[in-house]
Order: C-alpha cells, then structure tokens, then sequence
C-alpha cells in the first residue's frame, strides 16, 4: 500500500477540492501542521466501513495478540511437515 500523499495545512487550504476529489477516488489524504501529520481526509464511505468495523466488535491486531496464551499457559501445537525446498 502506497502512503497517502501528504498536504500542509496552507496547500490543503489552498487546494481543498483536489484534496477532497482525491479522497473520494479512495485515496486518503494526509494533511500535516508544522511538519506532523495532523488528519487524514478520507471519504464517507471509507468512514463508515472503518466505524462499521469498530462497532461490530472486529477485534483489533492488538487484542489478537493480547489474547494469545502467556507465560506458562498451554496451547495446541500443530503437526506440520516442514516442505521440501529445492535449491
């Protein structure tokens, strides 16, 4: 995935529908204060899909791991054959 194009807060300004147009095509825009990116414009639709996504409860990566067994917990290992790789 490409990162999004970045703008300053002067050019996003003073170039807000190109800005804007390019979020809707789907491509996020970054728009940055003194140096630090600040926001991302991003269309509706892409909103809503990642707010739709939050609120179903779609665990995050984070919780994922989290949920991994720690310290001396057991877990079910499984029976792989390694392939044969030829070089």
């Amino acid at each position: 995935m490409m990162p999004e194009p970045r703008w300053s807060l002067q050019d996003a300004k003073n170039s807000f529908s190109a800005v804007v147009d390019a979020a809707l095509h789907g491509r996020p825009q970054t728009v940055t204060k003194r140096g630090k990116p600040a926001v991302v414009v991003l269309s509706v639709h892409e909103y809503e899909r990642l707010h739709l996504r939050h609120d179903a409860g779609t665990p995050s990566f984070v919780d994922h791991l989290l949920s991994m067994p720690q310290g001396d917990a057991e877990f079910e290992r499984r029976s792989v054959t390694p392939r044969d790789v030829d070089f």
